[in-house]
Protein backbone atom coordinates (compact mmCIF):
# COMPACT_ATOMS: atom_id res chain seq x y z
CA UNK A 1 0.00 0.00 0.00
CA UNK A 2 2.71 2.46 1.00
CA UNK A 3 4.85 1.67 -2.06
CA UNK A 4 1.85 2.11 -4.32
CA UNK A 5 0.96 5.40 -2.60
CA UNK A 6 4.55 6.64 -2.95
CA UNK A 7 4.52 5.75 -6.65
CA UNK A 8 1.20 7.61 -7.02
CA UNK A 9 2.62 10.68 -5.24
CA UNK A 10 5.65 10.73 -7.53
CA UNK A 11 3.36 10.45 -10.54
CA UNK A 12 1.06 13.22 -9.26
CA UNK A 13 3.85 15.72 -8.63
CA UNK A 14 5.38 14.90 -12.00
CA UNK A 15 2.12 15.77 -13.79
CA UNK A 16 0.76 18.55 -11.55
CA UNK A 17 2.10 21.66 -9.86
CA UNK A 18 1.24 20.70 -6.29
CA UNK A 19 1.85 23.55 -3.86
CA UNK A 20 0.50 22.22 -0.56
CA UNK A 21 -0.01 19.00 1.36
CA UNK A 22 -3.75 19.64 1.18
CA UNK A 23 -3.62 19.75 -2.64
CA UNK A 24 -1.63 16.52 -2.68
CA UNK A 25 -4.15 14.85 -0.33
CA UNK A 26 -7.02 15.98 -2.58
CA UNK A 27 -5.33 14.64 -5.74
CA UNK A 28 -4.70 11.32 -3.98
CA UNK A 29 -8.35 11.26 -2.87
CA UNK A 30 -9.45 11.75 -6.50
CA UNK A 31 -7.45 8.61 -7.32
CA UNK A 32 -9.16 6.67 -4.51
CA UNK A 33 -6.48 7.01 -1.84
CA UNK A 34 -7.65 8.67 1.39
CA UNK A 35 -4.80 9.81 3.64
CA UNK A 36 -4.35 12.08 6.63
CA UNK A 37 -2.16 15.17 6.69
CA UNK A 38 0.26 13.30 8.98
CA UNK A 39 0.61 10.51 6.40
CA UNK A 40 1.23 13.05 3.62
CA UNK A 41 3.87 14.73 5.77
CA UNK A 42 5.64 11.41 6.42
CA UNK A 43 5.46 10.48 2.73
CA UNK A 44 7.01 13.81 1.72
CA UNK A 45 9.84 13.24 4.19
CA UNK A 46 10.41 9.61 3.12
CA UNK A 47 10.37 10.53 -0.58
CA UNK A 48 12.65 13.48 0.21
CA UNK A 49 10.46 15.83 -1.79
CA UNK A 50 11.51 19.45 -1.96
CA UNK A 51 9.77 22.63 -3.05
CA UNK A 52 11.02 24.21 -6.25
CA UNK A 53 9.87 27.32 -8.05
CA UNK A 54 7.58 26.61 -10.98
CA UNK A 55 7.37 28.61 -14.21
CA UNK A 56 4.53 30.70 -12.79
CA UNK A 57 6.60 31.78 -9.76
CA UNK A 58 4.84 29.57 -7.24
CA UNK A 59 6.47 26.74 -5.30
CA UNK A 60 5.63 23.12 -6.00
CA UNK A 61 6.75 19.71 -4.74
CA UNK A 62 9.43 17.89 -6.74
CA UNK A 63 11.76 14.94 -6.15
CA UNK A 64 15.23 15.91 -5.03
CA UNK A 65 17.60 15.08 -7.89
CA UNK A 66 21.19 14.14 -7.16
CA UNK A 67 24.01 12.67 -9.21
CA UNK A 68 23.69 9.15 -10.58
CA UNK A 69 25.86 7.66 -7.84
CA UNK A 70 24.07 9.53 -5.06
CA UNK A 71 20.47 9.63 -6.28
CA UNK A 72 17.64 9.83 -3.80
CA UNK A 73 17.57 6.47 -2.05
CA UNK A 74 13.78 6.42 -1.77
CA UNK A 75 13.28 6.92 -5.50
CA UNK A 76 15.73 4.10 -6.23
CA UNK A 77 13.88 1.94 -3.69
CA UNK A 78 10.60 2.54 -5.55
CA UNK A 79 12.36 1.28 -8.70
CA UNK A 80 14.08 -1.63 -6.90
CA UNK A 81 10.90 -2.80 -5.16
CA UNK A 82 8.79 -2.50 -8.33
CA UNK A 83 10.88 -4.21 -11.01
CA UNK A 84 10.18 -7.84 -11.86
CA UNK A 85 12.10 -8.24 -15.14
CA UNK A 86 14.26 -6.24 -17.56
CA UNK A 87 14.75 -7.13 -21.22
CA UNK A 88 15.47 -5.28 -24.45
CA UNK A 89 14.99 -5.34 -28.21
CA UNK A 90 16.80 -2.97 -30.55
CA UNK A 91 17.09 0.33 -28.71
CA UNK A 92 14.06 -0.21 -26.44
CA UNK A 93 14.30 -1.57 -22.91
CA UNK A 94 11.18 -3.25 -21.56
CA UNK A 95 10.85 -3.22 -17.78
CA UNK A 96 8.11 -5.34 -16.19
CA UNK A 97 6.96 -4.19 -12.75
CA UNK A 98 4.48 -5.20 -10.10
CA UNK A 99 0.95 -4.20 -11.04
CA UNK A 100 0.32 -0.49 -10.49
CA UNK A 101 3.96 0.50 -9.94
CA UNK A 102 5.23 1.20 -13.46
CA UNK A 103 4.55 4.96 -13.27
CA UNK A 104 6.47 5.35 -10.02
CA UNK A 105 9.36 3.31 -11.38
CA UNK A 106 9.42 5.44 -14.55
CA UNK A 107 9.59 8.60 -12.43
CA UNK A 108 12.66 7.05 -10.79
CA UNK A 109 14.17 6.39 -14.23
CA UNK A 110 13.57 10.01 -15.25
CA UNK A 111 15.16 11.19 -11.99
CA UNK A 112 18.34 9.31 -12.88
CA UNK A 113 18.97 11.85 -15.62
CA UNK A 114 20.90 9.39 -17.78
CA UNK A 115 21.70 11.18 -21.03
CA UNK A 116 21.40 7.94 -23.05
CA UNK A 117 17.66 7.79 -22.31
CA UNK A 118 15.34 9.63 -24.69
CA UNK A 119 12.24 8.96 -22.56
CA UNK A 120 9.91 6.46 -20.92
CA UNK A 121 6.33 5.38 -21.46
CA UNK A 122 4.68 3.63 -18.50
CA UNK A 123 1.51 1.63 -18.27
CA UNK A 124 0.25 -0.31 -15.28
CA UNK A 125 3.00 -2.92 -15.10
CA UNK A 126 5.27 -2.21 -18.07
CA UNK A 127 7.73 0.55 -18.94
CA UNK A 128 9.21 1.13 -22.39
CA UNK A 129 12.50 3.02 -22.20
CA UNK A 130 13.79 4.45 -25.48
CA UNK A 131 17.59 4.60 -25.69
CA UNK A 132 19.33 6.97 -28.11
CA UNK A 133 21.75 4.39 -29.48
CA UNK A 134 21.53 0.63 -29.78
CA UNK A 135 25.30 0.56 -29.16
CA UNK A 136 24.87 1.28 -25.42
CA UNK A 137 21.74 -0.77 -24.76
CA UNK A 138 23.49 -3.65 -22.98
CA UNK A 139 25.36 -1.23 -20.69
CA UNK A 140 22.11 0.57 -19.78
CA UNK A 141 20.41 -2.77 -19.03
CA UNK A 142 23.35 -3.65 -16.75
CA UNK A 143 22.99 -0.30 -14.96
CA UNK A 144 19.26 -0.91 -14.44
CA UNK A 145 20.01 -4.42 -13.14
CA UNK A 146 22.52 -2.96 -10.65
CA UNK A 147 19.79 -0.66 -9.34
CA UNK A 148 17.59 -3.68 -8.59
CA UNK A 149 20.21 -5.31 -6.33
Amino acid sequence: MKLSRHAMILDIIEKNEVETQEELAELLKQKGINVTQATISRDIKELKLIKVMSRNGKYRYAPFKKTETNINDRIVNVFRESVVNIDYAGNIIVIKTLSGTAMGASVAIDALGWTEIVGCVAGDDTIFVLIKSQDVIEEIVKRFNRLTK
